[in-house]
């Protein structure tokens, strides 16, 4: 049963203090109302008994509003308006939940996407993101042909002539490029990597993009291209687990590491020459800039960070 007190007026009440307000009398409020003007005195009369209030005050010229009668008139059409707008939210068709389709350049970042996907709901309940893996390592290729939304890129680069017209970027944040190595490694204790730690250690990493690989080694090495011993794994777990079995140095986004570094059986390291902070940016087809905009507050509030020694 409804909690909510049923008021005394009814619709037609307050149509009807409109109207005698308007014409102020009840002879033409009920040529307004196409009513008899005694009905229109009787069903005054009724909603003054309803209220317990008199609303009107009758004078021989006609009618005068009482102060409570003045209330009414004021609040009335404040209420019609309110209760059509309900109505017509009642005939609208149902707007059916927007579908915006996204992918991330690198793995890394659907382990966070979803805490972001769920702020960005508080805000636009109504929004289906959609996550499309298929273009994970070419998320451009996907905006180009109209596939994907929104992508969120580290190095992949839009076209010159696309990039003013159906497409647009703007930079997001960086993250921290560390390498993870086992308690028991040789360089557990040491104060950070050099290039030729590197060089002497198998890398572990997963299938990045050839863009983000190049990234890499032009970041760390520069020009230089030396000979390098990877061992490439598709599985994060396994490429925790193998630099916790000792076979060399994990290289990882620090969103990743930070949930791996607790137990004390791995750690951090950064490089000599400093971090290695690796850009964001988000791209979008230019239909999907309002989502863009929103998405920006949720992915920042979401990035998880971790300290590298």
């Amino acid at each position: 049963m409804s909690t909510v007190p049923r008021p005394q007026l009814e619709v037609r009440d307050l149509e009807l203090v409109l109207a005698l307000a308007e014409s102020g009398s009840t002879a033409r409020a009920a040529s307004r109302l196409h009513l008899t003007q005694s009905a229109i005195s009787r069903a005054l009369t009724q909603a003054e008994e309803r209220v317990g209030v008199r609303l009107f005050e009758r004078l021989a010229r006609g009618v005068v509003p009482t102060r409570a009668g003045g209330l009414l008139i004021a609040g009335a059409p404040r209420f019609l308006g309110e209760l059509r707008e309900l109505e017509r939210s009642l005939a609208a068709p149902v707007a059916p939940p927007r579908s915006v389709r996204i992918v991330c350049e690198c793995y890394t970042a659907y382990r966070w996407l979803p805490s972001a996907a769920a702020r960005l709901n508080e805000a636009m309940p109504d929004l289906q993101l959609r996550v499309d893996t298929k273009y994970t390592l070419n998320p451009v290729e996907g905006l180009l042909r109209g596939q994907v939304d929104v992508a969120l890129l580290t190095t992949g680069e839009l076209p010159k002539t696309q990039a003013g017209q159906v497409l647009a970027e703007r930079p997001l944040f960086s993250d921290e490029i560390v390498f993870l190595v086992s308690a028991q490694h040789r360089l557990a204790s040491a104060k950070s990597l050099t290039l030729a730690d590197l060089i002497a250690e198998r890398l572990i990493t997963g299938n990045a993009p050839p863009a983000e690989s190049a990234w890499f080694l032009r970041s760390v090495f520069g020009r230089k291209r030396p000979k390098l011993r990877f061992q490439l794994f598709p599985l994060t777990e396994a490429i925790i687990d193998s630099a916790r079995a000792g076979m060399g140095i994990a290289i990882i986004s620090e969103w990743m590491a930070s949930s791996y570094l607790t137990s004390g059986d791995l750690i951090s390291k950064r490089l000599s020459s400093g971090r290695l902070r690796r850009p964001w940016r988000i791209a979008y087809q230019r239909g999907a800039a309002e989502i863009a905009d929103r998405l920006l507050e949720p992915l920042q509030a979401s990035l998880p960070r971790t300290a590298a020694r």
